[in-house]
């Protein structure tokens, strides 16, 4: 998802200790999203029974050649990837989501960036967002793979390029010992992005989050 997106390619930030008696502001109730319209509910109807029939399952989504790339983040969100598909159709989207039981519960479409947001599928413009290009990583370690990105200022620094990263990229960021460590890197390139839940959501499909999918302790509370 995109929260979980901007986790891994954010800047550390400055952690110096808040004055005395300063109260941190409670997390933003979930907003519903704007109401579908017809053409947009038979959309998600549809994507949802063909996705849940094909990717219900890690194993089927493994099999068609899509990967974890992130960490479970604070909308109980998994993302797996196929890169072959930044150019998504309904049948082959680029992302998608699955809580800590494996469960499919999400998906991404993506589309070339260009000047305008998408008009295709009955999908309002609207419902679009940007991505802009960064990069994802993951490195091997005796616990699993811990993951990563990094964006252009970051890349720049080491001398590497978004467009082509390699694991040496990710040696020089000094998030691995040895190439041999990189379980994968691949470019995120600039693009148009469409996210909407593939389970019932009283929300709406299109809402950042869903009450009904309950995260773990385990994750992201950024």
């Amino acid at each position: 998802m995109l929260l979980a997106l901007l986790l891994c390619v954010a800047h550390t930030s400055n952690a110096a200790t808040p004055p005395p008696m300063q109260m941190s502001k409670p997390a933003p109730k979930p907003t519903p999203a704007p109401p579908a319209s017809a053409s947009e509910q038979r959309f998600v109807n549809a994507v949802t029974a063909d996705l849940q029939s094909r990717f219900g399952t890690t194993a089927q989504a493994a099999a068609a050649g899509y990967f974890r790339y992130t960490n479970e983040d604070d909308t109980g969100a998994i993302s797996w990837v196929n890169t072959k598909w930044w150019t998504s159709d309904p049948k082959h989207p680029s992302q998608l989501w699955y809580d800590v039981h494996g469960k499919l519960i999400g998906v991404d479409l993506s589309r070339p960036m260009a000047p305008k947001a998408p008009s295709i599928w009955g999908v309002s413009p609207s419902r679009w967002f940007t991505f802009e290009e960064h990069a994802h990583f993951g490195v091997k370690s005796p616990h699993g793979i811990i993951f990563g990105g990094v964006g252009p200022k970051g890349m720049a620094k080491v001398g590497g390029s978004l467009a082509h990263p390699t694991a040496e990229d990710v040696v020089k960021l000094g998030k691995a010992k040895s190439k041999s460590d990189v379980a994968f890197v691949f470019q995120f390139p600039a693009v148009w992005d469409l996210e909407f839940w593939l389970v019932p959501n009283p929300l709406g499909a299109f809402a950042e989050h869903n009450p009904k999918v309950v995260p773990s302790a385990h994750a992201s509370s950024m």
